[in-house]
């Protein structure tokens, strides 16, 4: 994931330092290109059936017929080969695409009573790599990391632990994600299409994120890990803070 790069550090010298290896890689299904995103290296089945999943092309994992990984390209075929996939936007246009808005009554609403406690979100935060050149996403539940994943964007890191989560037939609604930098519109709609009931990060939320999460049922967590850490949205979901 990473490789020794030179350069001269401004103070004078050479040294070496490390710097995270980006691939772009092409994505195809059923033989037609759908997008092309940039990756870390590694765990491509987890990213793919975590993003056909939470861009809602398929509903489990086993809707995909075969993967297969070449260098800069991942090629699927789902069960279904006549179906036509396109990548889903939060962000919605209204007439003439002169307005842009959020629909929230096209997005899912958690269905969880999941209630989770502080020094288990205390717990999964201390599980993420400190100070990494990288994003670094997990999923946790029952005071443990059933998942973690690490890439250059955190919103492809969430895709690779759900598609982990989609492989071992993992009950989204008993767990909670766990994620480093801000939480954005993005990572809450994938929450919601995978029915993630807590999202806790490191960073801050975006307002819009905590709009969206607020009509929803999503709880997001943010500045966790600090003295900092709050609850932006549906403190129910949080034990022992109340509603």
């Amino acid at each position: 994931m990473f490789k020794k790069i030179a350069c001269i550090r401004i103070g004078g010298g050479s040294i070496t330092r490390d710097a995270a290896e980006e691939a772009p890689v092409a994505v195809f299904v059923n033989g037609r290109h759908l997008a092309t995103v940039a990756l870390s290296p590694g765990g491509f089945e987890d990213f793919i059936t975590g993003y056909l999943y939470t861009e809602e092309i398929i509903r489990s994992a086993g809707e995909i017929e075969s993967v297969r990984i070449e260098e800069n390209r991942i090629s699927v075929l789902t069960k279904n080969i006549f179906k036509r996939v396109s990548v889903k936007k939060t962000i919605l246009s209204g007439c003439g695409g002169a307005v842009s808005y959020i629909d929230t009554q096209k997005l899912p609403a958690i269905d969880s009573d999941l209630a989770v406690t502080v020094p288990e979100i205390e717990s999964a935060v201390a599980a993420l790599p400190p100070h990494s050149a990288v994003d670094a996403v997990a999923l946790a539940t029952g005071g443990r990391i059933v998942a973690r994943a690490e890439d250059l964007d955190r919103h492809n890191a969430l895709d690779r632990v759900i598609g982990r989560g989609l492989r071992e037939a993992l009950d989204f609604s008993r767990t909670f994600a766990v994620s480093s930098g801000p939480v954005t519109s993005e990572m809450v709609r994938k929450c919601l299409v995978a029915n993630i009931p807590v999202l806790v990060s490191t960073g801050p939320p975006t307002a819009l994120a905590v709009e969206i999460a607020d009509e929803t049922g999503l709880c997001i967590v943010g500045a966790a890990g600090t003295p900092e850490m709050a609850v932006y949205t549906h403190a129910e979901r949080i034990a022992g803070i109340g509603a």
